[in-house]
Order: structure tokens, then sequence, then C-alpha cells
């Protein structure tokens, strides 16, 4: 890395997952470039997250839809960033790195929309699974970084951000002090959730096996699937689907002993801030977005055609790779987890 850097961006506008994978690729390149000023475009709908996380200096808002971003273009050019970093790969963020008019610009070359035609230097992907966190890297290593033995994801633990949470378990009558177990039943894809029932019947387990507090976690836009699981509870939750605010998921996950969920966002930022996870897959492939890291589990059922990555099931055992996954298997390795984690505190 000789060539000096002082201005960065780093392209990554969204989902939520994919935002937590990008963070040791951050890390990595705040070691190579020590002194450059990082600046983060996202969408608004996780700024806030993006905004707790380390090493990153100013954060790029973008709206939806063409003239957000193209709101953001003479904003960016007048920053005139020695290096873009397009970490999405889509015609719509390649574009973006060429608008900004800086002469570097870095990404994949297998990405996608024709997003490499924008870029002046394009790195190869080896054709073997790569788990996202691990492919994102490339793009530090190609540019000088040296790789970490041990990625880093690094979240700012404000007090205030620990104050909150504990105001907000504090408020549905839980303590943050005590152990409880965090479930997130929903997911982006309908084909990546468990069935409601199944959450409910591990759910109930668990409480009375552990008489440990279930919590429900996740956006107001998930409030639905919570809603479900707990409907057919014979044990009382806590919900607070929908009261925490993205930026306070690390601070509020990493209080959690341990989360069971779908494969979903919560799941990597529980996996970034050490909160051991049990989580249920199916269409998806956990070698390449599953939780990140050692002391996670993953549960699914093997079938010949996943991992699919289909929004649609035609299989005659609707979503078999998700349904095959019993209630008992999950509280076993919740089991599993709660025994050999140090989060189990006072259990």
């Amino acid at each position: 890395m000789t060539d000096p850097v002082r201005r960065l961006l780093l392209i990554k506008p969204s989902s939520l997952g994919d935002i937590v994978h990008a963070m040791p690729t951050l890390a990595a390149l705040r070691v190579g470039f020590p002194h450059t000023e990082v600046t983060w475009l996202v969408k608004r709908q996780w700024a806030p997250l993006v905004e707790v996380i380390r090493g990153v200096d100013q954060v790029c808002v973008v709206e939806t839809g063409l003239s957000g971003w193209l709101g953001r273009v003479r904003e960016l050019r007048a920053a005139r960033f020695d290096l873009v970093i397009d970490l999405q790969g889509l015609f719509r963020s390649g574009a973006m790195a060429w608008l900004t008019g800086s002469g570097r610009r870095i990404g994949f070359a297998d990405a996608r929309e024709g997003s490499p035609l924008f870029y002046t230097q394009r790195v190869k992907v080896p054709g073997a699974p790569m788990h996202a966190v691990d492919r994102y890297l490339l793009l530090a290593e190609a540019l000088g970084a040296a790789r970490p033995a041990q990625p880093l994801f690094e979240f700012v633990d404000h007090p205030e951000d620990r104050q909150a949470v504990e105001t907000i378990l504090g408020k549905a009558g839980t303590a943050a002090s005590l152990p409880w177990i965090a479930i997130n039943a929903s997911a982006r894809w309908e084909t990546k959730r468990w069935l409601p029932q199944h959450f409910a019947e591990a759910a109930d387990q668990l409480a009375h096996a552990l008489a440990l507090p279930i919590v429900f976690i996740g956006g107001q836009a998930e409030r639905q699937e919570s809603l479900a699981v707990m409907a057919l509870m014979r044990t009382k939750a806590v919900d607070l689907t929908g009261q925490t605010p993205v930026g306070l998921l690390p601070s509020l996950l990493r209080q959690a002993a341990v989360l069971i969920t779908n494969d979903s966002g919560p799941m990597h930022i529980a996996a970034a801030v050490g909160t051991p996870v049990v989580a249920l897959f199916g269409p998806t492939d956990p070698r390449r977005t599953g939780p990140y890291g050692s002391g996670h589990l993953v549960l699914t059922h093997a079938v010949e055609c996943s991992p699919c990555f289909s929004r649609d099931c035609t299989r005659a055992v609707r979503l078999e790779c998700l349904t095959a996954v019993r209630p008992e298997q999950v509280v076993h390795a919740v089991q599993q987890q709660l025994e050999r984690s140090p989060k189990q505190r006072s259990l």
C-alpha cells in the first residue's frame, strides 16, 4: 500500500447481514490505511448500524430510488476520493463508484449487472464456495492489506446504548443482568422461515426446562411473525419486536445468552458480538452466509435440491429442508450452547 489514500469510499448500501459481513474488510483496510478518512455509503434504513461500526469516519446516507442515489453524486465528487471500493457489485453501485470521479475503483470481476465495467481494478473470486466475509476480504488483500488471522467485527460499545437496552428489557420485565434467550422468527424470504408452530414448541420446551425468559426480537415489519409464534405458545414470552432500533441491535444481542434464528441479519450481528447462535437453514448455504466463526450451530435437513437459493419451493413436501428440523433438535442445540458458553452466567 504505497500509494497515498487520504479519502476512501466504501459502497455497501445493504442489506443488514451484508453490512456485517463487510466489517472485517473495513478493519483490515484501517490497518493498511491507518491515516485514511473512510466514508461508508449506505441506505438510510441501515445507517444507524453503520454509525456504530468502529472505523467509519463519515456515513453517506442514500435514499431509496434512483433520485436518492443521484442526489449524492455532487457531494461525493466534491470529496475527491482517492479510492472507491464497491462491495455491492450491482449496476447502481458500480455506476456510483464511477460517478464519484475517483481514479481508483475496485470491485469483483464476477459482480453482477455489468458493474465490473465501472472498475479500474477487478478482483477474481475462486470458484469453490466461500463465506461472504472471506470473499469481501479478497478486495482488502488485493489492495495490499494483510489477511487477519481472526477477522474483526468491531461495534462501538456506547454506554448510553447499553443503558437504553437495559431500560427496554427492564420495562419488559426482564433484567439484563440475568440470562435470556433471544428468538428471531422472521427472515426476508418466506422460504427461510421455520414454521411458527415449531418455534412455539421449542420456546415452550426451553421455558419449561430452563426457566429462562424467551425474548422475541426483530424490526417493526417482522411483528407478524413474532405474534404468530407467541399466539401458539403455552408459556408467556417477552415481545421486543419493533421496539429496538437497528443501531441498538449489537448492544441488545450482546446481552442475550443465545439467539435462535432463521438465516437473517440479526443472526450475523449476534455472531459478530460473540453471542452463540442456533441457526435454521433451508434454501441458502451456510458455507456462504452462515453465522461466521466457531461456536455456532446450524440446523438443516438435507434434501437433494438444497441449497436452491430460491424464494419459491416446488417440492412435494414444501420447505422440507426446514420443516423436517424438529423442535427437539433446536432445544438440544440451545442446551449445548448454554452449557459451553461463558454467556451462561448464573445458569
